[in-house]
């Protein structure tokens, strides 16, 4: 099973994150990879360039992502990242919805053996102590929210007491506050 963080990040919060993310080497890529894909450096002066919703960052410094041609649907013809072999965290970035309310993000990887995966050997030492670091950062700087299972970020925290809404991306997700 992945190690899964569930947070709100305003766009203050992702800056703050994607500089603590420059003492690493990860590269950055789209869910669905197109052919003519250049990857970039996760860091504060690339972050124009993340994909709008989701992304994969590959710690290439431990190892090179695992792709596979998509055959079949609408995905036909690009490439997709073999998550359960490669060293990747994958994000599901925070966005707002028509009702202006901010929808929680996800960050996970996959560092276990299990059987639902397929995984047959356990993520690299270094890969997990580095995942591990990242999910402490999160816990450290965060605020807890309520209901629990979920991370506010700093700012974010703030502009809820402002008025701004927090809602669970889940289908039906309820709202969220940070825990005071």
């Amino acid at each position: 099973m992945a190690n899964v963080i569930q947070f709100f990040m305003s766009p203050d919060d992702e800056l703050a994150f994607f500089r603590f993310l420059e003492r690493f080497v990860l590269e950055v890529y789209p869910r669905r990879v197109p052919q003519d894909w250049e990857t970039f450096r996760a860091n504060t002066e690339n972050l124009e360039r993340l994909p709008p919703e989701d992304l994969y960052m590959v710690a290439s410094e431990l190892g090179a992502a695992i792709v596979d041609k998509v055959k079949r649907g609408p995905d036909k013809g690009y490439w997709r990242i073999d998550e359960v072999r490669s060293p990747v965290i994958f994000m599901e970035r925070c966005r707002t919805n028509e009702e202006g309310e901010l929808l929680s993000g996800k960050m996970w990887a996959e560092l276990d053996i299990t059987a639902q995966t397929g995984r047959k050997n356990a993520a690299p030492d270094k890969f997990r102590s580095l995942f591990l670091e990242v999910e402490e950062y999160i816990k450290k700087t965060y605020r807890k929210g309520d209901p629990k299972g979920f991370f506010v970020g700093p700012k974010t925290a703030r502009l809820c007491k402002e008025g701004l809404v927090l809602r669970d991306s889940a289908f039906r997700g309820g709202t969220v506050l940070p825990y005071k």
